[in-house]
């Protein structure tokens, strides 16, 4: 399994008992899906390593408590503290509406209701306090805030993603 054929679930935090448990942090907001996995992909020295899990149960809510086969001690255990782990993209839930998920909507076309095409959303930046749309537009990248009051639509059929911009917006770029 390649790596960019996943999506990122989270990452062990901490060890829980001296039996090789382990808590883990997931990436989710509804960590209850992720209850009853049957394994998972860990990354170790850049190579997603498939790791099997014997029992699972959501811990104070938000951390996932988990007990690997053949992770059977405490040095089992620490040897995971801080590895990311993956599931393949086809166990995302899918998602409807104006929702979706950043790698999805790469390559869509930004349409606006007023300035028409902007151009082809070639990446999401999240490293910022507020998570950006990146569209390629006239050799110039526009930086697009993903807030419910400038996304009019996302229609998956079309790969386009509506957007009603306020006015003024692309004066900003001129």
């Amino acid at each position: 399994m390649q790596k960019e054929d996943c999506f990122y679930l989270g990452k062990v935090v901490k060890k829980y008992s001296f039996k090789g448990e382990v808590l883990i942090k997931l990436d989710t907001d509804e960590p209850e899906i992720y209850e009853t996995m049957e394994s998972v992909f860990v990354e170790q020295h850049k190579n997603l390593i498939p790791f099997f899990i014997e029992k699972s149960y959501l811990h104070k809510s938000e951390l996932l408590r988990v007990k690997f086969e053949d992770v059977d001690s405490e040095e089992d255990a620490e040897a995971l503290i801080g590895a990311p782990l993956y599931l393949p993209l086809e166990l995302l839930p899918k998602l409807t509406g104006n929702q979706f998920y950043y790698h999805e909507v790469i390559g869509f076309t930004a349409q606006d209701a007023v300035y028409g095409t902007l151009g082809t959303i070639v990446g999401i930046n999240d490293s910022t306090a507020q998570a950006l749309f990146e569209i390629e537009h006239n050799n110039q990248k526009l930086l697009v805030p993903i807030i419910d009051q400038f996304l009019e639509k996302v229609d998956r059929d079309n790969k386009t993603i509506h957007f009603h911009l306020p006015e003024g917006f692309m004066e900003l770029y001129s």
